[in-house]
């Protein structure tokens, strides 16, 4: 079977969790024996200089369209001008710019792309189309999350092909977006999930949570968790001696950098945990850079700047010196996600994981035993949640055997692969009578 993954690139700045699971999971169907690729949408897959696989450009250049939704006058530029804001150097700037992975001001270009064919993208998808008949001709069509549905139906009547979709964290931008584009959005998003033949999401939690946000009908949408290849990482001793968390995110608030640094300090007054360490590791863009300087302020004003350790390489293949000698690994996320790679990729390391009641992370630990939570999700409910988790050597290591055992067990990407498949085969099986 040949699969086409239509995924949005975010330059490779910071560790964005869905954009690496979806690279990964090309790279599964690859080593499964099925024919694969990845198409980027906006910006390349990653900051360095890149060879796009197979000759594939960038398409959706983020340059191009933001001009061309702004600025009517951009809307006709002739094909050289439209090349040079999608060169690779180009894109790479674009991916530097904090605003490029910031929901506020791209409301307008959102409720476009999920227009479609209507809206100012039109040349956008019509070059995605063309390229998708006469380069690849696939058998499915996999769009990454629902803010690409404006791309379904064209896909579906010019190919006569399945498209699937998945559903991973859309409402971490939709939400962050005043009304009456909030609204107008999730709307959008449910009337365009009827061009898809099949919806995918990462847990049940998030399965759940959409199916009122888009109104989706019982038959379309299926569970297909994440899974990661155990393969890929070394499993570790967690640190028994040292009490060191690891944290695996971009360094921003909405993903906890803050409650995490409070409950460190918290952490380190107790007699006890003095000794305390922190690792972090994930990147940043150009709007963390304030206010990571304010979380490192504070370990300042406390004496703890030596205990934390800033690791600027975060792909997987390094993981490994990332994770050696962590005790645990907690990102506090402030609202919860679909699911959360870092717990697989922490797991799979042998490392447990300290995370908040929200999102589907109860429903990970539950899965894995792997892990704790705690709630509320604030310093002091972490601070006290890490203290008893490190005052219990036996459970810790229970702990990471559970993780890794389940890793393999359950969320080993073969076996998830095999499950995608299933949902792909019914769709091409359906589109045939």
């Amino acid at each position: 079977m040949k699969v086409v993954n239509i995924v949005p690139g975010f330059g490779g700045s910071f560790y964005c969790g869905n954009c690496l699971r979806d690279s990964a999971y090309v790279k599964s169907l690859k080593a499964s024996g099925h024919e694969a690729i990845t198409l980027p949408l906006y910006l390349p897959l990653t900051s360095k200089d890149y060879t796009p696989e197979n000759d594939i450009p960038v398409f959706y250049g983020a340059v191009n369209i933001y001009l061309k939704q702004n600025f009517r006058v951009f809307r006709g530029m002739p094909r050289w001008l439209h090349n040079f804001f999608n060169s690779p150097s180009i894109l790479r700037y674009a991916a530097k710019k904090s605003s490029s992975t910031r929901a506020t001001g791209l409301e307008a270009m959102t409720i476009s792309m999920l227009q479609g064919a209507d809206g100012f993208q039109k040349e956008e998808l019509d070059e995605l189309i063309y390229f998708l008949k006469h380069h690849e001709k696939p058998d499915v069509v996999h769009l990454s999350n629902a803010l690409l549905l404006g791309l379904a139906k064209k896909i579906r009547d010019e190919l006569q092909i399945p498209v699937v979709c998945s559903l991973q964290d859309e409402d971490v931008w939709v939400d962050a977006m005043d009304e009456p584009y909030r609204s107008q959005i999730w709307k959008l998003m449910g009337e365009k999930a009827n061009d898809t033949d099949a919806l995918i999401a990462v847990s049940d939690f998030f399965a759940n949570k959409m199916k009122q946000k888009m109104s989706i009908p019982e038959g379309k949408l299926h569970v297909v968790h994440i899974g990661v290849d155990p393969s890929k990482y070394s499993v570790k001793i967690p640190n028994l001696d040292v009490p060191t968390i690891g944290y695996l995110s971009r360094s921003n608030k909405e993903n906890g950098f803050e409650v995490l640094i409070d409950a460190f300090i918290k952490l380190k007054e107790d007699p006890k945990f003095s000794n305390a360490k922190l690792k972090v590791t994930g990147g940043k863009t150009g709007d963390d850079e304030k206010f990571i300087r304010q979380q490192v302020d504070k370990l300042k004003r406390k004496g703890y700047q030596n205990d934390i350790e800033f690791i600027e390489d975060f792909r997987t293949e390094v993981f490994g010196n990332f994770f050696e000698g962590l005790t645990l690994l907690s990102v506090p996320v402030l609202e919860g996600e679909a699911f959360g790679l870092y717990q697989l990729e922490s797991l799979a390391s042998g490392i447990p994981i300290v995370q908040p009641a929200l999102g589907a992370f109860p429903e990970i630990v539950a899965t894995t035993n792997g892990g704790a939570i705690y709630q509320p999700n604030t310093p002091d409910a972490l601070a006290q949640k890490l203290a008893e988790v490190f005052s219990n050597p036996e459970q810790i290591k229970q702990m990471s055997i559970n993780g890794r055992k389940a890793v393999e067990e359950n969320f080993n990407s073969s076996s998830i692969i095999k499950k995608m498949i299933g949902v792909y085969e019914s769709t091409v099986n359906k589109s045939k009578i």
